[in-house]
């Protein structure tokens, strides 16, 4: 996905301007806050509003010929659908700077190597999306609420002090214990079989 319409953009007021980037950013806030983890699979470019939307996405796998960047400073303009917010939490500040101040791209394999993507996953088109799959089935059997748990538990580490996170993480652990689906891990774990979750 190469990102915005960039015709459209000049005939926008500011106003306009604003709700656009507020409606894209709470578009992509509803997919980062899924109470579920979610997979992007980038295969060729993934530009501007395209990669914002993969950086919404749990994780990213990338094919071979992938191509991640924030191109937008080379139009006079700045991610606006949350890039130069989440791309720092993923890469770290110096290197979301390097994108977004240059504009370059990132391929495959600097992408792995940065942690923006979780594996490079090769083959047609049928081929990479049953990797994928296979790649969302290593946690989708897993409870739904206490996946949600933990996803908020390590969320939370981004933006609180160490004592609140633990806290935090103290208080969600006892909610995920608290669960029927605790109750059935552990049981399944003493009896030697494989756990039936119900999402309770």
């Amino acid at each position: 996905c190469a990102g915005a319409d960039i015709g459209e953009l000049g005939g926008r007021t500011l106003m306009e301007q604003k709700r656009g980037a507020e409606l894209g950013q709470a578009t992509f806030a509803m997919l980062d806050r899924l109470p579920i983890p979610s997979l992007a699979i980038v295969n060729g470019y993934a530009f501007g509003g395209g990669l914002e939307l993969a950086l919404a996405c749990t994780f990213r796998l990338v094919t071979p010929n992938a191509k991640l960047a924030t191109p937008e400073i080379k139009l006079g303009l700045l991610p606006g659908y949350g890039g130069t917010q989440r791309l720092p939490r993923i890469v770290g500040e110096a290197r979301a700077l390097e994108m977004v101040l240059t504009g370059k791209s990132v391929d495959a394999q600097l992408a792995l190597a940065w942690g923006l993507a979780s594996g490079i996953v090769e083959g047609d088109e049928n081929a990479v999306l049953e990797k994928g799959m296979a790649f969302a089935r290593e946690f989708s059997g897993y409870s739904l609420p206490v996946l949600s748990l933990a996803r908020e538990a390590v969320r939370r580490a981004l933006d609180t002090p160490l004592h609140e996170g633990l806290k935090i993480e103290a208080d969600l652990s006892t909610l995920a214990f608290n669960t029927e689906d605790a109750a059935e891990g552990t049981a399944a774990f003493v009896e030697k079989r494989k756990p039936k979750f119900k999402d309770r």
